[in-house]
């Protein structure tokens, strides 16, 4: 499923250069998260209170970041802790509109065969206390997190650009949510839901791409609530994921209701 090896492909064409990104934001390992240069990207560790991430940051393997209330990522800036290293957030975290958010890492997280770097068969516990709401980001790649509040998106992407230069998707896998998943008015490239546990309700509704026929993959996750999934397009789909059906407790609303989902 090659379209979900990458958490963040992006390149972009600027004037008449073409920008490539770099092999790692995190020197350490992994795909890139953060755009520009990686010598541009400055670790973050430590133990803080409240903490506002700004410019391009990373959490590097082996290291621990430690927010005991709430972790902002602020407009245009981006944490990359899709790494070995460890995150935990005692209260929120706060994605702003134009951000990049990567926590997490699982063997899965790419899919065969480039499961390394960075997981190396090997799963994070990365942890929020809170709500993770997101306010028009870029992207978030959120993978076997444990969110005890709920995950919030609302809008956001690089919109809808038939450009084969411009590429970035939104995965949310293999995650522990105590609430509800709430996900909606993204557009840019794939985009889905895959493996997640939901102690509330996953809503899934107007998001699109045009660069990507099998976005919108809404499978194998376990719902304890309804699943309604309104005026996507594509609309909400198994796809190439070879997904099972989702577990829902309550309803199936929407283009949850055709057939695998």
């Amino acid at each position: 499923m090659t379209k979900l090896k990458f958490p963040l492909g992006l390149c972009m064409m600027v004037a008449l250069a073409v920008w490539v990104p770099p092999a790692t934001a995190d020197p350490t390992a992994g795909p890139p998260i953060c755009p520009g240069p990686a010598s541009g990207v400055v670790p973050v560790t430590g133990s803080y209170g409240n903490l506002t991430i700004t410019g391009n940051r990373y959490v590097a393997s082996g290291t621990t970041l430690t927010v005991r209330r709430n972790l902002t990522i602020a407009p245009g800036a981006c944490l990359d802790a899709f790494t070995l290293g460890t995150v935990a957030v005692g209260g929120n975290v706060h994605v702003d509109r134009g951000a990049i958010l990567g926590l997490g890492c699982t063997p899965g997280s790419l899919g065969p065969p480039l499961d390394q770097p960075p997981c190396n068969g090997q799963t994070t516990n990365d942890t929020v206390g809170g709500n993770i709401v997101a306010s028009q980001p870029l992207t978030m790649y959120l993978d076997g997190d444990t969110i005890h509040g709920n995950v919030i998106s609302n809008g956001g992407g690089p919109g809808l650009i038939p450009n084969p230069f411009v590429f970035v998707t939104f995965p949310i896998k293999d995650n522990t949510i105590g609430g509800n998943l709430i996900f909606q008015g993204w557009q840019g490239g794939w985009a889905g839901a895959i493996r997640d546990t939901v102690g509330g309700n996953l809503i899934f509704s107007r998001n699109m791409s045009v660069l990507d026929p099998d976005a919108n993959e809404v499978v194998t996750n376990t719902i304890s609530g309804n699943l309604i999934c309104q005026g996507n397009s594509p609309a909400v789909q198994v796809g190439d994921s070879g997904g099972s059906p989702n577990n829902v407790g309550g309803r199936k609303i929407g283009q949850c209701t055709a057939p695998g989902l």
